[in-house]
Order: structure tokens, then sequence, then C-alpha cells
């Protein structure tokens, strides 16, 4: 299910274009545009959340759109990937301190490029549901907004310190967040990182995120990546198990 985060790409390989639009399109709501003037028009007309551009284009390139979009006030806050390759990142790109909020390093596979800007996705989308924060102070959502491997990456990401709790008909999971590190969960009888695997399948089901909770415990052993990480390699392995050999998903290679 798309979430409401508006995403403007930008690329004038057709191809990697339309690859890359089928792949985002389940995630957000995707515009596109085929060289840097058109997206500048677009994102004037229509401001994005997210602009994922191609650095080497003809006539203006990446780098001159995101200097385009930040000396205007209205398109000044609009969070930016551009594709590049590595030599362009660390001799052109990463000089320029407001050149983008982050990388995809071409050529990329596009399972992996989906997967990284999927990152800055729902980091959107769960700042764009905390703005509906009620009066008590505490951002509540269903998990058919974001699922729980989404929300945890995204409070990691946003270095968050909070109590986010995962409701799912009797069950009731609670993990505590210090500056995006998972420090304490518990989940029934289960505690620490055993209790934060039990739920990283859960796609079902309510979320709330408290700001004021805090904890002094420390249950779990892994940071949070390393959680993420460990959890998602079970639950491929369970997938495996029930797929069987020889059907997973191929993947593309991709350089604009």
């Amino acid at each position: 299910m798309p979430t409401d985060v508006k995403i403007l790409l930008v690329d004038d390989n057709p191809m990697v274009l339309a690859m890359l639009r089928d792949a985002l399109s389940p995630l957000a709501k995707v515009t596109t545009a085929a060289d840097g003037a058109d997206a500048l028009l677009k994102a004037v007309d229509d401001s994005p959340d997210l602009v994922v551009s191609d650095y080497r284009m003809p006539g203006m390139d990446g780098r001159q759109l995101v200097e385009k979009l930040r000396g205007r006030t209205a398109t000044r806050g609009i969070s930016v990937i551009l594709l590049a390759t590595k030599s362009d990142i660390s001799e052109k790109l990463s000089l320029h301190d407001h050149a983008a909020d982050d990388f995809v390093e071409k050529p990329f596979f596009l399972r992996e490029a989906t997967q990284r800007i999927k990152r800055v996705i729902d980091k959107i989308a769960l700042e764009k549901i905390s703005q509906s924060t009620s009066s008590d102070g505490i951002v509540r959502g269903s998990l058919t907004q974001m699922n729980v491997i989404d929300l945890v990456q995204s409070l990691e990401m946003g270095r968050k310190s909070c109590l986010l709790t995962l409701i799912k008909e009797s069950d009731r999971c609670e993990m505590y967040f210090s500056e995006g590190q998972v420090t304490h969960a518990t989940y029934g009888s289960l505690l620490g990182d055993a209790a934060v695997f039990k739920v990283l399948r859960w796609t079902a089901g309510n979320f709330q995120i408290n700001f004021e909770g805090k904890t002094g415990r420390q249950s779990t052993t892994l940071n949070t990546q390393g959680l993420l990480m460990e959890g998602l390699r079970l639950l491929d392995e369970e997938r495996r198990d029930a797929q069987g050999p020889g059907e997973e998903e191929e993947d593309v290679l991709l350089d604009s």
C-alpha cells in the first residue's frame, strides 16, 4: 500500500526511469521528469516530499537541480537523493554540504536502491504521521500505514528517543528508544532481542509513539541495525523454507 509521500523521480534514461518508477510506485506517489529543467518546473508547481535524481544529465545536472531547489523558499525543505558514481560522490558531491540528503552509488541493483530509498520514504511518512499528534502528545497509527520494520528503521534514522508500543489483538510489545537505539523491549515473557524479533513480522495491528516515554533498563544486546539485520535474517530463513529452492526473485543491475 503506497504512503502519501510524494516522490519526483528524475532521470534522462527512459529505461532506468521506468524501472525505478515501477519499483517505487507501490511505496509512494511517484511523478517522473526526463531532465532537470522539467523536474524544477514540476517541483515548483507541486512540491514533492522527496526528489530522487540522476546526477549526470544533459543541461541542468543533479547538483544544479538541488541548488535551484535549495534556493527557493517553497522547495528548500525537499529531501533529495542523488544517483551518482562513486568517483562523482567522493570528488564532486561530497564537497557540497547541501548537495543532497543521501546518495545511491551507480551502478546499483534495483532491489538495493529501492530499499535505500524506502528508508527515506518511511522517515518522511513517519514525520507526516507525527504532525497529527493528538492532544496527549502520543502519535497513533496503523501498521497497515507502516509495518514494524519500517517504524523501527524510521525511528533509528531520525535518532528518536521514545516509547514505541505495538498492539495486535491481545498481544502487546513495548520498545524503548534512546537516540534511535532500542535499549529495552518487552513482549509477554520475552525481553530484549527476543521481544524485538518476535514482532518484526507484524504487518497488522496498531502502534503508539510516546516521545515522553523513557526507561533506564537495558535488555537488548544488539544496536538497532543489528536487531533489524538479525531479525530480517531469521525472516528470510523462514521465507526460504516456505518457498523451497529456485523461487528467489531476480535482481536487476542498473547504470544510467
